[in-house]
C-alpha cells in the first residue's frame, strides 16, 4: 500500500465517468466499509462489522472509533484485492464527512484525507443521508430512477422524507422530531429482552405474530414530520400491564407485540410517504437506509405502489445498511460537478442537509 507522494497542488484531470475509478470510505457509525467503483459499477465492497456492541444493547461510540482504527487498513487492502486494483489506479477518494458519531467520522475522514493527499487525488466529502438516496443509481440496483420521486430514508439514527429530482438535487420535506424509526424498532426489542440489533429480530418474530393484537399509539404530527417516542411509551405501558408481577412473556405474546409494533411503525411511515407523493404529484416512490431491509416495510411500499400505479424503488439488501459503495457513487457524482473538498475539512457529527 506504499505510495510515492504526489504534489497535491498539481492540476488533476477528471476522467470520463465510465473510466473513473472512485474509492468510497464509510465510517459514520459501527461498520467500516470501503468500496471501489468504476463509473457506477461496483468493483469491490469490503466491510468489517463490529459485534462488541451487542453486549451493551447499543453502539458505544468510544469502542466504535477504536474498532475503525483497527479495521480500516485491512478493509482497504481487502477492497483493493477484491477489485484487482492498486492505489495508483484510483482517480478520487470519497468519504463520509457526516452526520454520524464524531469519533468514527474522524477516523474515516482523517484516513481518507491522508490517502488523498499522499496520492495527489481529489477528495469528495459526502453527506451520509444523501448517499443513501444516491444508492438507487448503482449500476446493479436497476431499474434506476428516471424521473422525480418521493424518497423515504429510514435508519437507526434518521427518518427523512425527501423530494428527489436527481442524485444531486434533493430537498428534505420532513424529518423525525425525536426518535428515528430504526431506534424505535431497537427499543421495542430491548424492552422485550431481545438481542441487539433488535430491528431484524422484531421483523423475524413479527411474521409469526398478530399485527392486530395490540393497538399502539400513533403520534399525530403535522405535515410530513415523524415522531416515534409516543409509540415506544405505548409499547412500554402494554408490557408493564401484561407482565405485572414478574410474569414471563410467552413466545406468542412476544410475537404479537413485535407484529403490532412493526405494523404501527410501518403504517406511520407509509402514510407519510403516500401523503407527500400525492401532494407533490410524484409517480415514483423509494425507500432507503437500514430499515428499508425490513420485510414489512418493503411489502407495504410495494403494495402502495401497486395501489396507485407508481414506480417503486427498493434497494438491494447490500445497499440498505451503511456501505462504502453509496459513498463512492456519491463521489462520482460530485466529480461530475467539480465538487471537490479540501484537506482541512473536519468531520461534522451534525450536518443538516441543504
Amino acid at each position: 500500500m506504499n505510495a510515492d507522494h504526489v504534489d497535491p497542488a498539481k492540476e488533476i484531470q477528471v476522467k470520463p465517468w465510465a473510466e473513473r475509478v472512485m474509492l468510497g470510505i464509510e465510517s459514520s457509525c459501527d461498520d467500516t466499509s470501503i468500496a471501489i467503483l468504476r463509473g457506477s459499477e461496483v468493483l469491490s465492497q469490503f466491510t468489517a462489522a463490529q459485534h462488541i456492541h451487542a453486549q451493551y444493547g447499543g453502539v458505544v461510540p468510544e469502542f466504535a472509533s477504536r474498532a475503525h482504527q483497527v479495521h480500516i487498513v485491512p478493509v482497504l487492502e481487502g477492497a483493493l484485492s477484491q477489485a484487482g486494483c492498486t492505489l495508483q489506479d484510483l482517480d478520487g477518494v470519497a468519504y463520509t464527512r457526516g452526520p454520524g458519531l464524531q469519533g468514527s467520522l474522524l477516523v474515516g475522514s482523517a484516513f481518507a484525507r491522508s490517502l488523498g493527499w499522499s496520492l495527489g487525488l481529489p477528495l469528495y466529502p459526502v453527506h451520509h443521508m444523501r448517499a443513501h438516496v444516491v444508492a438507487h443509481w448503482m449500476a446493479d440496483a436497476a431499474p434506476n430512477p428516471t424521473s422525480p420521486m418521493l424518497a423515504l430514508t429510514v435508519s437507526g439514527g434518521h427518518t427523512q422524507l425527501l423530494d428527489v429530482a436527481s442524485p444531486w438535487d434533493m430537498r428534505v420535506m420532513g424529518t423525525t422530531l425525536d426518535d428515528a424509526a430504526g431506534e424505535a424498532f431497537d427499543k421495542v426489542a430491548k424492552m422485550l429482552g431481545l438481542d441487539y440489533p433488535g430491528g431484524p429480530i422484531v421483523d423475524r418474530m413479527a411474521k409469526d405474530g398478530n399485527p392486530d393484537a395490540f393497538a399502539f399509539t400513533a403520534p399525530k404530527v403535522a405535515a410530513h414530520d415523524f415522531s416515534f417516542s409516543g409509540l415506544k411509551t405505548s409499547v412500554l405501558r402494554v408490557l408493564e400491564k401484561e407482565l405485572a408481577g414478574g410474569r414471563k412473556p410467552s413466545d406468542a405474546f412476544v410475537q404479537d407485540v413485535c407484529a403490532s409494533a412493526q405494523g404501527a411503525i410501518v403504517s406511520i411511515l407509509v402514510k407519510k410517504l403516500e401523503a407527500a407523493a400525492l401532494q407533490m404529484g410524484r409517480s415514483a416512490i423509494a425507500i432507503q437506509g437500514g430499515v428499508s431491509a425490513n420485510s414489512g416495510l418493503r411489502q407495504a411500499v410495494l403494495d402502495l405502489g401497486s395501489q396507485h400505479g407508481w414506480t417503486v424503488h427498493v434497494p438491494p439488501f447490500r445497499y440498505c445498511t451503511d456501505n462504502g459503495a453509496m459513498i463512492a457513487l456519491s463521489g462520482q457524482y460530485a466529480a461530475e460537478r467539480n465538487g471537490e473538498g479540501a484537506l482541512d475539512e473536519a468531520p461534522l457529527a451534525r450536518w443538516p442537509m441543504q
